[in-house]
């Protein structure tokens, strides 16, 4: 039976987590340079428009309709045919559009997150084809193996849990922006000039409004106005908060200073700690995450990426790919069915010493970057038949926001960049 409720409560949270793209653009246009921040923004917000027809075209179908091998759905729902006002197999209190909306939203950030780590040298054409391949051959089974009926990760194969997307959307997006970065290879310049933020206060209003919206990625995913949402909602918080305060005492303990972007994203890694076990953790491990993610994401930023010398540009996988993985391990630590009965074991630690959750959190997050991995080399072998993957260095030097689109962020602005 619908409950007006539960469906208001979802299709707000809906609404806040599409307004985590808009602030996702924020946050990395505010990273680049003056003269990539219209690309940089660019790719965030063509991709409202593409994921959004993909998504009623094919991508809720592929995702949540049916099941073949545990691995994708089928196309019963094709252009959202049978897709209507009551309820759908998800849950029996919101109208199956309702859940399609959320999770349509779910489908548009998280090949977002990708464009951080190629910003400032991919072709816009490239990255329009890339990305409708990558939601094809990534997202889409990975969502339906994770949340999907009878899905391979989840209560069809590994019972693994992922509560809002820690392998759906984290480890997949993190661990493809690396492979993506790799192959396109590093800026000019990288490790030879100073790469410096251009507009700080951009950077941390991109990433308040990632947390705003972030409450209804995580509280929403309980799928009802209810005392999960608001466990979801208090985890999601407490995470966010004590990761960036962890931040702060590893980066003053550094490089001495803490920095308005270093706090911005130990609040970002925060809330991808937290994504997969919001609602099965308890509230004082969520501190324990907190505390922990930062440095861990911190060490990968600052020592491991200059070790390794790949062009990672806005840190997607240093914070969403590691971040990822440390909340999906997290969450095979702490999690307890008592909070959500999804969860058929408790945590490593919260079950004394019982393993099954937690090896199947190992397991579920070595497929998803399998399928990352695999995934993303497939989808720049068919972009690169159809088009270069990357602009020229001249194009480069000029900058891609004149190159690839012929505007400029700062028009006024006559200096260097």
């Amino acid at each position: 039976m619908i409950d007006s409720g539960n469906t208001g409560f979802v299709l707000i949270c809906a609404a806040l987590v599409f307004f985590m793209t808009p602030g996702l653009a924020l946050f990395y246009g505010g990273l680049v340079r003056r003269k990539n921040v219209v690309n940089t923004m660019m790719s965030s917000v063509f991709l409202i428009g593409l994921s959004m027809l993909l998504w009623v075209l094919f991508g809720y179908s592929l995702s949540f309709s049916g099941n073949i091998g545990g691995v994708i759905g089928n196309l019963d729902w094709f252009a959202f045919n049978g897709v209507g006002m009551e309820p759908g197999p998800y849950s029996d209190s919101i109208p199956n559009l309702a859940f399609a909306a959320f999770q349509m939203m779910f489908a548009m950030i998280t090949p977002a997150l990708i464009t951080g780590a190629t910003a400032g040298r991919m072709k816009f054409k490239a990255q329009v084809i890339f990305m409708i391949l990558w939601s094809f051959l990534v997202y889409y089974p990975m969502a339906h193996m994770v949340w999907g009926q009878d899905g391979f990760l989840g209560t069809g194969g590994l019972h693994s849990v992922d509560f809002a997307g820690g392998n759906v959307v984290h480890i997949s997006s993190g661990v493809s922006a690396l492979v993506l970065c790799m192959i396109l290879g590093k800026r000019e310049g990288y490790q030879k000039q100073s790469y410096r933020t251009h507009n700080i206060p951009m950077v941390a209003f991109g990433a308040c409004v990632l947390l705003f919206g972030w409450f209804g990625f995580n509280a929403g995913s309980a799928l009802a106005a209810d005392g999960l949402a608001a466990h979801a909602f208090m985890t999601t918080a407490v995470c966010a908060g004590t990761a960036i305060i962890s931040w702060m005492v590893v980066e003053t303990i550094h490089s001495g200073k803490p920095t308005l972007i270093g706090a911005s994203t130990g609040m970002v890694a925060g809330l991808v700690g937290i994504t997969p076990g919001a609602g099965f953790i308890p509230i004082w491990a969520a501190i324990i995450v907190g505390i922990i993610v930062s440095p861990i994401c911190y060490f990968m930023i600052s020592v491991v990426k200059k070790k390794l010398g790949y062009d990672d540009a806005l840190d997607a996988f240093g914070c969403h790919g590691v971040g990822g993985i440390v909340g999906g391990l997290a969450t095979g630590l702490f999690a307890l069915s008592s909070i959500n009965g999804a969860a058929e074991w408790d945590g490593l630690i919260t079950g004394g010493g019982e393993t099954h959750l937690f090896v199947a959190q190992i397991l579920s997050i070595l497929v998803t970057i399998g399928v990352a991995v695999v995934g993303t080399l497939i989808c720049t072998f068919i972009t690169k038949l159809i088009t270069p993957l990357r602009v020229t260095k001249r194009e480069e030097q000029i900058g891609l926001d004149m190159s690839e689109h012929n505007e400029s962020a700062y028009p006024s602005f006559n200096g260097l960049d």
